[in-house]
């Protein structure tokens, strides 16, 4: 589970985001990481269970992304994120496909699966498949429990136009103008502090299983 002294650093965090403070709290980020990787470890026990493509030599702090932030290109000059990331591959030890990723954040939690913002030959990909598949793909997102858990996975980034290749009167073009393929779905810190909290997270992604494999399938 995660503890509430990871919660209550990330709090601080927001509030004292520079170098100065977290040099001083440097021991309990250090408290708060080793909190973090111990539940990635639990996590990844089971996920080798609900998914058989994760690997399962992945090291569990190679999962927890790193705090600090790249700010070089942006507006936005903290140093430091105020969440802690754990990202899961489903192909191999590297990103560029189908994943599962949990954000700890202080009232913006979430578990999350699918595609997020695919690179230009792997979405001319996914696309092609939803146009040759689309009824497998549908079978997973229009299910009762999928849209309970998830919302209506329709609605999300969508480009303005229709893809080059498509018509505007494809039965699928909804499908088809996504720009990203993510289940999405919001945690309480409570769900998350509760001693089976990593069986629930790995529950909830048993039901983005699915979906990973249809997108995982598309860019083979």
């Amino acid at each position: 589970m995660i503890q509430r002294h990871t919660f209550d650093f990330l709090k601080e965090l927001v509030e004292n985001n520079n170098r100065e403070w977290f040099l001083a709290n440097k021991e309990r980020y250090d408290a708060a990481r080793e909190n973090v990787i111990e539940f990635t470890a639990d996590w990844l026990k089971l996920m080798h269970k609900v998914d058989p493509n994760i690997d399962e030599a992945l090291d569990p702090k190679k999962c927890v992304m790193r705090i600090y932030r790249d700010i070089r290109f942006s507006k936005n000059k903290t140093p430091y994120k105020n969440n802690f990331g754990i990202s899961i591959p489903t192909r191999g030890h590297k990103l560029g496909g189908a994943e599962y990723y949990l954000q700890i954040a202080p009232g913006n939690s979430f578990i999350a699966g699918g595609y997020w913002m695919p690179e230009a030959p792997h979405l001319k990909a996914i696309r092609q498949e939803i146009d040759y598949n689309a009824h497998d793909l549908k079978k997973i997102v229009d299910d009762s429990e999928f849209i309970n858990l998830f919302g209506e996975f329709r609605k999300q980034d969508q480009l303005k136009n229709v893809p080059r290749e498509y018509t505007v009167d494809n039965e699928n073009i909804e499908l088809l103008k996504l720009k990203s393929f993510v289940a999405f779905h919001y945690l309480k810190k409570d769900e998350l502090s509760k001693e089976n909290a990593a069986a629930a997270v790995a529950a909830i992604c048993s039901k983005i299983q699915p979906l990973n494999v249809f997108l995982n399938n598309a860019i083979a």
